[in-house]
């Protein structure tokens, strides 16, 4: 998302570190590009996680790319928010995020090919725009977002297990406009906790909600 602002701290860096220590043997013994997903709830620290992964894959002499579910949603934040005020069934994975561009992405980065178009979304702005992003010297393709573990063409899947509760403070941190003080999100967080909740099956490797690794799958 344009200008988002994500602020790393130890417990993500350190987690990255065991998670790259793990994978850097398969990345680059894999022939073609390696995909990774970084999921779990709003706040879980999934856009920390990935860029922190990305920074320690960099000083592997590995170059990296992130790719966010927020810039897939069909609607711009605020004409989101209003959607799922109007419309109940506007929530989830097959409702209101478009997952098939990301896969698409994802295979067209795994195909090899030099460059892929992808919406951005601007939230000041409330608004969609498309680019074109070179993956010239991408070895690795890094998708976060709440719905990730459901992409198909990805080599490891990371689940953050921490849920909104836990997850308070950070959110509180990365508050956008009056999100925090909103019942109704907070209810759609509800929502969302339950359609995940059996996503950590999914998993590869777990975060657990004080930030402990754990490689479910060698």
């Amino acid at each position: 998302m344009k200008d988002d602002i994500i602020v790393l701290e130890e417990h993500h860096r350190k987690a990255a570190s065991k998670i790259v220590t793990q994978l850097i043997g398969k990345i680059t013994d894999k022939p073609t590009r390696y995909t990774i997903s970084v999921a779990g709830e709003s706040g879980s620290g999934k856009s920390e996680t990935a860029l922190a992964i990305a920074q320690k894959l960099r000083e592997s002499g590995i170059d990296s790319i992130v790719l966010s579910q927020d810039d897939y949603f069909y609607l711009p934040p605020k004409s989101n928010h209003v959607k799922r005020k109007q419309d109940p069934e506007w929530l989830g994975p097959h409702a209101e995020v478009n997952l098939n561009i990301l896969e698409y992405n994802l295979k067209d980065a795994i195909k090899g090919e030099n460059d892929i178009t992808k919406p951005l979304i601007d939230y000041n702005e409330n608004s969609v725009e498309e680019i074109k992003i070179s993956l010239a010297g991408i070895k690795v393709v890094i998708a976060e977002g709440t719905y990730t573990s459901l992409l198909k063409n990805v080599d490891t899947r990371i689940f953050i297990d921490r849920n909104r509760l836990e997850t308070f403070e950070h959110r509180a941190k990365r508050n956008r406009g009056t999100e925090m003080q909103d019942p109704f999100t907070e209810q759609i967080l509800l929502t969302e906790h339950k359609i995940i909740a059996g996503h950590k099956q999914l998993a590869d490797v777990v975060i657990t909600k004080d930030y402990q690794v754990i490689i479910v799958t060698e």
